[in-house]
């Protein structure tokens, strides 16, 4: 998939602007390589459009510990936005990620999720 499409579906899921839909994928790739480890944010990467592999990279290979609502939190403060509007936006980035990923790889990085994530990233593939 192309970083055009990415984004666009992201946008028309979350019911927001492009630039919108950018920032939130950006923010929401980049708390979720802090909170797998390194070595998955870099598996991850490999299937996504190459804009966006760098927001995967550089991670450390532990993965920090923090729970669906830090995560949220997380990615609001990185865009500048109202957690209740980024949870949806996050929810988008995962449906996509679902669809353009290969089943195995992102049962792989949901399996470093605790079971809170659920309503962020759907049911587990």
């Amino acid at each position: 998939m192309k970083y055009d499409e990415f984004i666009t579906k992201v946008g028309g899921r979350a019911d927001v602007s492009l630039e919108t839909a950018d920032a939130l994928t950006a923010a929401t790739l980049q708390t979720l390589a802090e909170r797998i480890s390194g070595g998955e944010a870099a598996q991850l990467a490999k299937y996504l459009p190459d804009e966006l592999r760098p927001h995967l990279t550089g991670a450390e290979e532990l993965a920090q510990r923090f729970d669906s609502r830090a995560f949220v939190r997380r990615v609001a403060e990185r865009t500048g936005t109202d957690p209740e509007r980024v949870a949806s936006g996050v929810r988008a980035v995962f449906a996509t990620l679902r669809e353009e990923t290969p089943r195995e790889e992102l049962e792989d990085v949901l399996t470093q999720l605790p079971k809170d994530y659920s309503s962020l990233v759907g049911a587990k593939p």
